[in-house]
């Protein structure tokens, strides 16, 4: 399971690394959507330390990562369709966001399965 949470936190990073380097050349009228995008990949960080720090709160540390993975998604889709980013970024930005919410997924299944073992 510890390796797990560190592929999250890895792919995360990941994640902010390629949105760093890819967004930096967004129309003036839409930076608002530019620091959403950031900010909520760095909440997403955030959340998954809490997570790997917290022992009663974990599940729903998960659920707020993957509710803001879709909320990301949806911005991307948005810049998508408002033409700032092409198909090509477009499509590795949900190549990251993808493997960042499986091992969230299976993060979350694993201490729930966890949990049941345990009678909790």
């Amino acid at each position: 399971m510890k390796e797990e949470k560190f592929k999250v936190i890895n792919f995360i990073r990941e994640l902010i690394i390629y949105l760093d380097k890819y967004l930096e050349n967004f129309p003036k009228k839409d930076i608002e959507i530019k620091n959403r995008i950031k900010n909520i990949s760095y909440d997403i960080l955030e959340l998954a330390y809490k997570a790997n720090t917290s022992n009663e709160n974990r599940i729903e540390y998960i659920n707020d990562i993957i509710s803001k993975i879709k909320v990301m998604d949806f911005l991307l889709n948005l810049c998508y369709d408002k033409q700032i980013i092409n198909l090509k970024r477009y499509t590795k930005f949900g190549e990251k966001l993808d493997d960042v919410l499986k091992y969230s997924i299976g993060w979350q299944k694993s201490i729930i399965n966890k949990n049941k073992e345990n009678g909790a």
